[in-house]
Parts: C-alpha cells; sequence; structure tokens
C-alpha cells in the first residue's frame, strides 16, 4: 500500500496513506516497524510512537508491504518537569517549575512530562526544543485570570514610535490579550508531540461569560505561535479553550498532524485552529469539535493590512474529520491582507452548519482578496448550508451599518474587498437542510468565479427542514430546501452537478455575467 513519511520527530513520526478515500477507509492496514507488527488502523493518517532518537528505522504498511526507512531526529537531553520540581498533582502550582525546565532546555532537548496533571499559568517556548506530554499527562490551565501575564497587541519602537512589533491580537485587531496556556514568540523549530492532553480548563473558570466585555485584557488563546517559523504539533488533545484553540499569527511553516481538539458546543468563540497572516500550514489527520469555526483562515482586520500586511498564503487541509461547530472551513472575516491557495480534501465535515464558509464586509480594504480556493473530494453528512459566501457580514460594532449592509452600488475606493475564485469539485452532501450553495457579492465587486464540479447534494425530506438564514447579514430571509443561490457574480459553473429533493427545481441566479449551468441536474 503506497504511503508517504510526512514527518519525523524525535521519538515518532507520522504516516499518510496515499488513496482517495476521505480521512478513513473501511478495510484497516497493518503498520510493521523493522518487520514487528506495531499495529492495525482505519485511518489514513496516523502516529507511530515510542521510537529511539537518532535511530534507523524500517516501515511496512500491509497490504502491499511497501517499505521505507527513516532515521529519528536527534536529542541532546531529556529534561523530565518533576526534576525541576513540578509535582503534577492537579493542585499544586507547577508554573515556575516547568518553565524552569523550559528554559534550561539545551538545544535539541526535550521537556518531558510522564503521567500526571500540571496546573499551571500559561508557559513560554523557546526554538529549538521538544515539549512532550506523554499518555497520561495533562496540562491544566489556571482558572485564575490575575495568574495571566497580558501580551501588548503591538510593542511601539522607544526610538522610532511609527515602528510597532506585533505580538497578541483579538478578533484581526493588535489588541492586549492574556498570554496562552502555551504561548510561543518569534521561536522557531519548535515540536510540541505525546499522545496527553493540553486543557484550557475554560469549563471551570469564568472565561465563556462576558464573552464580549474585556476583563483586564482579552481572553487568551490555548495556543499561540506568534512570529513562529517551523512549528509543529503532533497526536495531542486539545480542549476547553478559553477562546480560539490554536492561534498561528504571522508564522510560517506550522504543521498540526493527527490530533484532536475538542470544545463544548455552546463554548463561545472557541475555533479550533485560526490561522492568521500566516505562509505554509498543512493540517493532516485533524479532528475537530468545538463551540465555533473548526478552521478560520484570516489575515487581520484593516489596521493590520495598512501597517503590518501579510496576506494568508498556502493553507493545506487534508484527511480531517470536523463537527459540530458553525463551519467546518471558514475563510474570513478578518481577512484585510488576503487569502490566497487554499487547498481542502479527503475530508469529512459531519454535523456543522456551514461546510465551507467564505465572509467579508466592506471596510476589509482593497487588500483583502480572497482568491484560489479549492475544495475537493469531501464528504458532508447532516450540514444545513453547505456551501456559503456573503459579502455583507454583519460583525464588528459598525457591522449593521447602512455602509457595510446596503444591497445596492456602492463606489469602489480602498475599503472594498474582493472574492475571486472559489472551486467545489468531487463532493457529496446529504441530509441539507437550508441550502446547497447561497452566495451573494457585492454589486461593486463580484465574486469573480464559482464553479462546482462532479458533486451530488441530497436535501432532507420537506417535513425534516426547517428555515435557516445560510448567511449573516441583514435583510435576508431563512431559506428551506435551496437548491443555488448566486447573487453579484463573475461567472457561476455547474459540470455534472445532480441535486436531489430540494424545494425547487432551478438555481435562482442574480446579476451574474456568465452562467453555465447545463451540467446542473434536478432528480
Amino acid at each position: 500500500m503506497d504511503f508517504e513519511i510526512i514527518a519525523v520527530f524525535n521519538r515518532s513520526v507520522t504516516i499518510e496513506r496515499k488513496n482517495t478515500e476521505r480521512f478513513e477507509t473501511t478495510d484497516p492496514c497493518g503498520i510493521l516497524i523493522n518487520g514487528e507488527v506495531y499495529a492495525q488502523t482505519n485511518r489514513n493518517v496516523f502516529t507511530i510512537d515510542g521510537l529511539i532518537p537518532d535511530t534507523e528505522y524500517e516501515i511496512c504498511v500491509t497490504p502491499g508491504n511497501e517499505k521505507k526507512s527513516f532515521r529519528t531526529k536527534k536529542e541532546s537531553y531529556l529534561l523530565n518537569v518533576k526534576a525541576f520540581g513540578a509535582k503534577g498533582d492537579g493542585v499544586t502550582a507547577d508554573t515556575a517549575a516547568i518553565q524552569a525546565a523550559i528554559m534550561a532546555c539545551p538545544a535539541e532537548g526535550t521537556v518531558y512530562f510522564p503521567a500526571g496533571t500540571y496546573f499551571t499559568g500559561p508557559l513560554f517556548m523557546k526554538s529549538h526544543m521538544t515539549l512532550w506530554v506523554d499518555e497520561g499527562a495533562k496540562l491544566l490551565g489556571d482558572p485564575d485570570r490575575s495568574h495571566y501575564p497580558i501580551l501588548p497587541g503591538v510593542v511601539r519602537n522607544l526610538y522610532h514610535n511609527d515602528e510597532e512589533y506585533p505580538i497578541a491580537s483579538w478578533e484581526g485587531n493588535p489588541l492586549d490579550s492574556f498570554a496562552s496556556l502555551i504561548t510561543a514568540i518569534d521561536v522557531e523549530d519548535l515540536d510540541l508531540v505525546g499522545r496527553g492532553t493540553i486543557d484550557g480548563n475554560a469549563d471551570q473558570s469564568d472565561w465563556w461569560e462576558n464573552v464580549r466585555v474585556k476583563r483586564g485584557a482579552w481572553r487568551p488563546k490555548t495556543v499561540l505561535f506568534s512570529g513562529c517559523r517551523n512549528v509543529r504539533m503532533q497526536s495531542l488533545l486539545v480542549r476547553n479553550s478559553p477562546a480560539w484553540t490554536i492561534h498561528p499569527y504571522y508564522s510560517d511553516h506550522v504543521q498540526l498532524l493527527d490530533m484532536k481538539i475538542w470544545n463544548p458546543e455552546e463554548a463561545p468563540n472557541t475555533d479550533g485552529v485560526d490561522p492568521e497572516s500566516c505562509r505554509d500550514v498543512l493540517m493532516l489527520g485533524v479532528q475537530i469539535s468545538v463551540g465555533d469555526d473548526c478552521v478560520a483562515i484570516k489575515s487581520g482586520k484593516l489596521y493590520m493590512a495598512q501597517y503590518h500586511l501579510k496576506e494568508t498564503d498556502g493553507i493545506e487541509i487534508r484527511n480531517c474529520l470536523f463537527e459540530k461547530g458553525h463551519g467546518s472551513v471558514t475563510v474570513g472575516s478578518e481577512v484585510a491582507g488576503g487569502v490566497k491557495n487554499v487547498h481542502i480534501s479527503q475530508c469529512l465535515f459531519l454535523g456543522t452548519d456551514r461546510g465551507v464558509r467564505i465572509k467579508t464586509r466592506r471596510g476589509r480594504g482593497e487588500r483583502s482578496v480572497i482568491t484560489g480556493m479549492v475544495f475537493e473530494n469531501i464528504r458532508m453528512e447532516k450540514v444545513l448550508m453547505p456551501v456559503t459566501v456573503n459579502m455583507f457580514y454583519f460583525c464588528d460594532p459598525d457591522g449593521h451599518t447602512d455602509y457595510v449592509q446596503n444591497q445596492g452600488y456602492l463606489p469602489v475606493d480602498y475599503r472594498t474587498p474582493r472574492i475571486g475564485t472559489i472551486e467545489i469539485k468531487n463532493v457529496t452532501c446529504t441530509d441539507v437542510n437550508a441550502s446547497f450553495v447561497c452566495a451573494y457579492g457585492l454589486p461593486e465587486a463580484p465574486i469573480e468565479k464559482l464553479t462546482i464540479e462532479d458533486t451530488k447534494v441530497s436535501f432532507l425530506p420537506e417535513e425534516q427542514r426547517s428555515p435557516k438564514c445560510p448567511i449573516m447579514m441583514d435583510h435576508f430571509e431563512p431559506m428551506s430546501g435551496k437548491s443555488l443561490f448566486v447573487r453579484n457574480a463573475g461567472e457561476v459553473v455547474c459540470r455534472n452537478v445532480t441535486i436531489e429533493g430540494s424545494a425547487d427545481r432551478e438555481p435562482e441566479v442574480i446579476h451574474v455575467e456568465k452562467q453555465e449551468l447545463e451540467g446542473l441536474k434536478y432528480i
């Protein structure tokens, strides 16, 4: 069986089976290490751990018996946090002891958490190290916000006040935020690994109360990578986040591999992963169930685009499982720096409100260009509204103003965003409720091109459907059983698209310059 070695760590390796299945297969494969049986799995992405650093291994995946060799990374020293005074009893404050171990860790060293519960406040990472949370070990967040340092949104140069160093953000603006349980600032070559748990403990604190009120600073994430390079996470469970769970911010070359993210579905603003102004992000074999968007791809609001412009470029999400949450994969709405080259494939979207969710609004700016979005080989089950594109998203204090919500033509200026190409290919949607596609562009800046190919859609029976608003904008009526609604677009293409059980028998396409809809079939 064909497979690829994706990433090699000190004591583990992540493998991806090469096939066209989504997330997992019906038939398990066998895994052999140096000729000995290691495990069986149905997953397309899996991790082999319990290895020895700086050692050569041969892996074989059956059936097929293809073999490949790899060598684990070197490890200079292994530092057990208990040797530095950490108790791991779930009661004693272990923050200082753990931080001491991190600061003492030499290059290519590993800070190790054996089984136990480590009650801790924010921990600050450094470069060229591994943090290993072993099976049975848990980092448990301190619920007392007074124990959390505050990260300034930006720090100004003492002698050149026009120069800013961005550190933290809140919903796209450089605002003071509490430090995260795992905080990495300007760090490179950092690995966070293990079968243990990083628990933000927000369910035992007041982080989810009065979430729109700033109390001391804005709520922390659980994991923050700010201005980092070459950072990886593998196998961990991250849960109960105070706000966004994992936030790569102005970071490059980020990998999230074979891990789980879980927050209660009623927990506010607990997105799973929010890459913001990042380049080269790979999510592989990740399972997410949260209280907001599973993945939300961003690039900041207008201020950041004007003074710290960095578009998000190159997001690859493959063989992942997204369930619950408002959207499976969202782009926006804080996208003032632009987002391009997003590729989502071989994924399962289960029970989310929306599958593909793209949202922006006037005011994001002329640099806010969303283009090169490709979603292919995806199965959506019980996703209420599989594809939504909204250029009237009513977020922010001015979100309900006439400027944002006016559906008439307004002059194009430096505040006008744009959406380029979106491709939906080889997608299967079952038990759809409100609509399959609901896309609403700006009159003055229509969606450039929406392409849907080789896609099958089936709706819930009429008696099981309920009217819902696919897009969050003012004066937009709820839908039920709607096949395609597209307004204000340059081009819409449907090739080999079958829709079953919708309330309508033809698409509603308004103010679209070019239409190729002959490949759309209703049954």
